[in-house]
């Protein structure tokens, strides 16, 4: 009887990515894009904030590909904590491996989600790849990293410093590799749009702007709130036009989200959420990025445009000209980056790669070395 080949016989492989949030897709995306065009097979595990409409139902991004095969999971209501959304997505992610066998799951950074399914790979001896491990950051998401890096068997850094911090967790060496951001890979090329159709599609007053977002950090809950209104006031009196994103869905959203809601319509645009191309549109053509997302770190630097990074969700994680920091209430330090950094241009820093990292991905999914590694791990020393 004539036998079907198995991915592990014809050089195919099943890859399962997992994405909870507007943020992550955009990293794994480059990744999901590139294996398929390889000839594996991509499916995606779609739950968290992109299944909620209160942050734009962003699983439309995913959707939107219509190349990728798509398992969709509701894994929380408004207002639930992490434990009960970690409990919840075990379960379904749980479900979902009893269904398919995934040759190779695919996970990003810290996030509640990427730990949960991070952790059901790791009791059944599933081959996990993290993506954007050793980063360091100070608040609870790098406890998360950390964990993912320890439940994972394969290592997808960003940079050579990275690199030494997940080898300084115990990994052996040959199973880490600096491959840099994947999003940079789509920010290197051209978005395939235009400044003024994305000014026009998403009704943006002004093509001298900033854009802002300001994430909540769970260790510091209490005073998110008062950290966003002095924030904002900067903002507000610097007389400048901003694009304000909404905020992800951690403990403190909804005190943040309070303090945009206030914000006067004619200087500042707010969005729940934007399409990638445009919004890497946007971003490369900002006159400054404020607020404390990743971007500011990364792909601001990349793109040589100035930005300002606010409090601790992204403390000792970028050092570059571009790149200034301070904390939300020092309002001289705010006022001094808009007068001073605002519509300035920088070399580009690859500090976190050079926009190639699809390519070191499917070179790697390529080596029989890759797929050989032990699932039992051991601490090197």
């Amino acid at each position: 009887m004539n036998e079907t080949p198995t991915s592990s016989t014809t050089g195919r492989r099943n890859l399962l990515f997992v994405t909870g949030t507007r943020a992550d897709y955009g990293k794994l995306e480059p990744l999901a894009i590139a294996a398929l065009d390889a000839g594996h097979r991509v499916t995606f595990f779609v739950t968290g904030m992109h299944m909620m409409e209160k942050y734009g139902l962003t699983k439309i991004e995913v959707h939107r590909q219509k190349r990728f095969d798509v398992v969709e999971f509701i894994n929380q209501r408004n207002g639930d904590p992490q434990d009960i959304i970690l409990a919840k997505t075990i379960i379904g992610f749980s479900d979902l491996l009893q269904e398919r066998t995934p040759d190779l799951v695919i996970i990003h950074g810290d996030r509640i989600e990427a730990l949960a399914c991070s952790l059901v790979c790791a009791t059944n001896y599933v081959r996990c790849a993290h993506v954007e491990g050793g980063e360091v950051s100070g608040t609870i998401d790098e406890q998360f990293r950390h964990c993912n890096t320890k439940l994972s068997s394969v290592h997808l850094v960003s940079s050579e410093d990275a690199r030494a911090r997940v080898i300084r967790l115990g990994e052996p060496p040959d199973t880490v590799h600096a491959i840099g951001s994947p999003e940079l890979d789509i920010h290197g090329r051209a978005s395939g749009v235009t400044l003024d159709q994305v000014l026009e599609y998403y009704e943006i007053l002004s093509r001298d702007y900033g854009i802002c977002i300001f994430h909540p950090v769970t260790s510091e809950r209490q005073t998110i709130g008062a950290q966003a209104a002095s924030l904002f006031a900067a903002l507000k009196d610097s007389n400048r036009y901003f694009v304000v994103i909404l905020p992800n869905n951690d403990p403190g959203s909804d005190e943040i989200v309070k303090v945009i809601n206030k914000l006067p319509h004619d200087r500042f645009r707010i969005l729940p959420s934007m399409r990638f191309t445009f919004f890497s549109e946007l971003m490369r053509n900002a006159s400054s990025i404020i607020g404390n997302s990743s971007m500011g770190v990364r792909e601001a630097p990349f793109l040589g445009v100035p930005s300002l990074d606010i409090g601790t969700r992204q403390s000792n994680r970028g050092l570059t000209d571009s790149l200034s920091q301070c904390a939300a209430h020092e309002r001289t330090s705010i006022d001094r980056f808009i007068n001073e950094s605002w519509g300035q241009r920088f070399p580009s820093s690859q500090n976190f790669g050079t926009g190639d990292a699809t390519k070191r991905f499917v070179e790697l999914l390529d080596r029989d070395s890759f797929w050989s590694t032990p699932q039992q791990k051991y601490f090197v020393e």
